[in-house]
């Protein structure tokens, strides 16, 4: 009979280990390829009056890169709940990917909205654009940086060399079981707001527009709420192991970086690009200072 640890070792192969891992990447890249076609046949047929749908994602071939970027992002949830057992920043990391890809495949559809007139910054879906531009560059340089700092302390830990204790080994497998848990949860959120959004936008014009208004936010709005929990569980698990200031002040920074992404999503325009600006950029400098009160105290 198996004991819990063995149990959860088990559980977690099955479903986040290196081999599944490679599987989903091939399996989504292939369907990513796919929606990308089907995404420009259905731009073709709309174009050429073969079928008549309203909606900006059909106006426009630049706009069919929406699409497979959705899966792309399906993919990143899926290695962020991979990398949740491995190392906080490397998790926190991924969110920032996350949110920075959104803001990407937003941009494709601000590209395909653009007016190109002489009052660039009197017309608000040109703005749009600017801001999402902006953004993006803000937060690949931040993210490089972000792991540098990773890289710079992981470096130092390896030159140590210390086996993780007890304690650690326990926080680790408490790490795997939320993982574990986070797949099917993930999974039912991605299908009920999906099906909510599809309903909301099929069953009249009005609703349809708002819908479409919001699409960038449908399950990852959820999806961040879900983190946030995440997030403070992890906090308040890291006290049996950890009650280092420094510790505590990284962990509870990295939720506020959470949460405040989480916001941005209620919000629109240059506010909502600020928001997600400033939850990254804090989660950095939270890291940052971290690092540096360590190697002064080491």
């Amino acid at each position: 009979m198996m004991n819990k640890e063995q149990f959860i070792n088990k559980a977690f192969n099955k479903l986040l280990s290196e081999r599944v891992k490679e599987k989903g990447e091939r399996a989504i890249l292939a369907i990513a390829i796919i929606s990308y076609l089907i995404h420009l046949l259905l731009i073709a047929l709309t174009n050429f009056d073969f079928i008549e749908i309203e909606s900006k994602l059909l106006k426009n071939p630049i706009a069919a890169i929406y699409t497979p970027f959705s899966f792309i992002l399906v993919y990143e949830v899926y290695l962020l709940i991979f990398f949740l057992p491995k190392s906080i920043s490397s998790y926190i990391g991924k969110q920032y990917e996350i949110i920075t890809l959104i803001v990407i495949r937003r941009i494709f559809k601000d590209i395909a909205n653009l007016e190109l007139t002489s009052k660039w910054f009197q017309s608000q879906s040109d703005l749009q654009f600017t801001y999402d531009a902006m953004t993006s560059l803000a937060l690949f340089l931040i993210i490089v940086f972000f792991y540098q700092n990773i890289k710079k302390r992981n470096t130092v830990i390896n030159k140590v060399d210390q086996k993780p204790g007890k304690k650690i080994h326990t926080f680790i497998l408490l790490k795997k079981a939320i993982a574990i848990l986070l797949v099917p949860i993930l999974v039912s959120v991605a299908i009920y707001t999906f099906a909510l959004w599809a309903n909301t936008a099929i069953s009249d014009s009005a609703n349809g527009v708002a819908a479409f208004k919001n699409i960038n936010s449908i399950f990852f709005d959820e999806f961040f709420t879900v983190l946030i929990i995440v997030d403070v569980l992890l906090l308040l698990a890291s006290f049996f192991y950890s009650d280092k200031f420094h510790k505590i002040i990284r962990n509870s920074g990295f939720v506020i970086s959470t949460i405040l992404i989480k916001i941005s999503f209620s919000t629109e325009g240059i506010v909502n690009n600020a928001l997600i600006v400033g939850a990254v950029l804090f989660g950095f400098l939270i890291l940052l200072i971290h690092n540096k009160f360590e190697s002064n105290t080491a």
